[in-house]
């Protein structure tokens, strides 16, 4: 009895100690890197140097060779992926998608993406309506949270395999043609940069640095990817940030998740501003001359940049 009573005592110690470390293991905090909006903010302010990024322009030349050589210096390789279209308006162009890889060998994979071209005219603007924009917001700004994940990612190593993909063409088309937009997300969609590629989900950045921003739930998001919708809204709020990530339900829009979920089909949702007092419900600036560095908001960086660090660094 006494050796019996012995080994059940033994068996409870050690049993209590291994639940005991497992709970320590699973509430172990995550050190989580910290996001900065000043250094976002500069990549956006570089970008802006060049001028607009539309195809075929000088900007975009200046823009491509910046994109390559600052990604080159974080990802674990970057792939230019470039071909040929002809736009709504009759003109050909060559175009160029960046794609830079973390952890290209781990199959536990996720992708983060934006457009870095900048719209060929300004059509809403009230003067010189036919010049390019300079694209801070729309084109600047979900680059310039990228490339600073990029720059984290880099020096402080993460567990799963990360895509950053930079899209061109997307904001050359009409409103007549569904099709005419995200030539660069449909190209990717149908010949990704590697054979069979696939990810858990994505996310896309547009127009994510306007002031007071609120990232409502679009409505091709939720359909497509709503378990990644919620799990990154709930992030936003936890961290603090719910005045920018409401959780309103708005429409459906054309962007370049649109192409991606219907295509490739890899469940990808769309962090974009949404602003109920326009009436196209994007910001006063889009596809105006006014969209430019001064209507950037670093606060609005930092909440669209924390979040999605605490995301991707407890992404199992």
């Amino acid at each position: 009895m006494k050796i019996k009573f012995l080994i059940i005592l033994f068996l409870s110690i050690y049993f209590g100690c291994q639940n005991e470390k497992n709970i320590q293991q699973e509430t172990k905090k995550i050190d989580i890197p910290v996001f900065n909006y000043d250094s976002a903010f500069s990549f956006i302010e570089k970008q802006v140097s060049f001028g607009p990024r539309n195809l075929s322009s000088e900007g975009s030349v200046l823009c491509l060779n910046y994109l390559k050589k600052k990604l080159n210096l974080y990802a674990d390789n970057v792939i230019i992926q470039t071909s040929k279209t002809k736009t709504y308006d009759n003109k050909e162009h060559d175009f160029f998608n960046i794609i830079a890889e973390f952890n290209p060998e781990n199959p536990n994979r996720i992708f983060l993406c934006a457009h870095w071209d900048t719209r060929h005219i300004a059509e809403n603007d009230p003067f010189e309506k036919n010049k390019p924009i300079i694209g801070a917001n729309d084109g600047g700004s979900g680059v310039g949270v990228l490339i600073e994940i990029a720059r984290i990612i880099k020096n402080n190593p993460i567990g799963i395999g990360v895509d950053i993909i930079l899209f061109d063409a997307e904001d050359h088309g009409t409103d007549s043609n569904v099709n005419s937009w995200c030539l660069g997300s449909q190209y990717w969609s149908k010949n990704p940069h590697k054979k069979n590629y696939w990810a858990k989900y994505g996310v896309l950045l547009d127009m994510v640095g306007g002031e007071n921003a609120q990232f409502t739930i679009e409505g091709g998001s939720y359909k497509y990817a709503e378990k990644y919708v919620e799990k990154i809204w709930n992030k936003g709020n936890e961290l603090g940030y719910g005045n920018y990530f409401v959780y309103d339900k708005t429409k459906e829009i054309i962007d370049d998740h649109f192409f991606i979920n219907r295509i490739i089909g890899i469940p990808t949702l769309d962090i974009i501003e949404y602003d109920y007092q326009t009436e196209s419900n994007f910001n006063k600036h889009w596809h105006t001359h006014k969209d430019e560095l001064s209507i950037i908001s670093k606060e609005t960086l930092n909440a669209v940049g924390e979040t999605l660090i605490n995301i991707i660094y407890n992404e199992k």
